[in-house]
């Protein structure tokens, strides 16, 4: 009959210096991860904001861009709009000569600031001769003049959706530049606040001009 062999067991015990290594080397693991999962997290926002801004910089310049169209467009259709006005009332040369300054500072414009000034000037001109046309009904009668009328209505109406669509991703734009903690560091990106396409008074543009029959 066989007896059992018992192997005997060994207790490890560490001392009161290996446990201190032991806490230490545990403390400073679990800081190096949280400083690791902090990183991770701070890269993916600094990634997410970038591409965030990087599209909405793309959308208001796409979105400026129709708006030169347009306003270009409108500057095409001045000098046709003057000769047919002019046929009529020659003697209105202030009247012409206002609408021609106001259409060189429209094409010469250099960004939404200066544009949003010539706007203005243009937005008076064209009140200004549209009024002269209203005292000639023969002018008013003509295919030629109620053409032009159409299409710078049609245009005067595509400025005011564009600027309502630019000037929306440019307020979203900027709060997000301003907004904390963005403001700290998206300016050394790159980004900065964009210019609003403003009139001095919008509420006396909500309607292009119109003759009225």
């Amino acid at each position: 009959m066989r007896r059992a062999v018992h192997s005997p067991r060994i207790a490890v015990t560490l001392s009161p210096r290996g446990t201190a290594a032991y806490a230490e080397t545990m403390e400073f693991l679990i800081v190096v991860g949280v400083i690791l999962v902090l990183a991770i997290i701070a890269g993916i926002y600094l990634w997410a904001t970038y591409n965030a801004l990087v599209t909405l910089n793309v959308r208001v310049d796409e979105a400026w861009s129709d708006i030169t169209v347009q306003l270009k467009r409108r500057a095409d259709l001045l000098p046709n709009l003057i000769e047919a006005v002019k046929g009529y009332a020659a003697h209105e040369k202030q009247v012409f000569e206002n609408v021609t300054k106001a259409r060189a500072e429209t094409l010469s414009a250099q960004g939404p600031a200066e544009a949003s000034a010539a706007e203005n000037h243009m937005q008076q001109a064209l009140k200004s001769i549209f009024a002269v046309a209203e005292a000639y009904p023969q002018l008013q009668a003509s295919q030629n003049f109620l053409q032009l009328q159409g299409e710078l209505v049609d245009t005067e109406d595509k400025i005011q959706a564009s600027r309502r669509f630019y000037n929306g991703g440019v307020r979203e734009l900027n709060v997000k530049i301003k907004q904390f903690p963005n403001t700290l560091f998206v300016r050394s990106l790159g980004f900065t606040e964009r210019d609003f396409f403003e009139v001095a008074d919008a509420a006396a543009i909500a309607e292009p001009p119109r003759v009225q029959f």
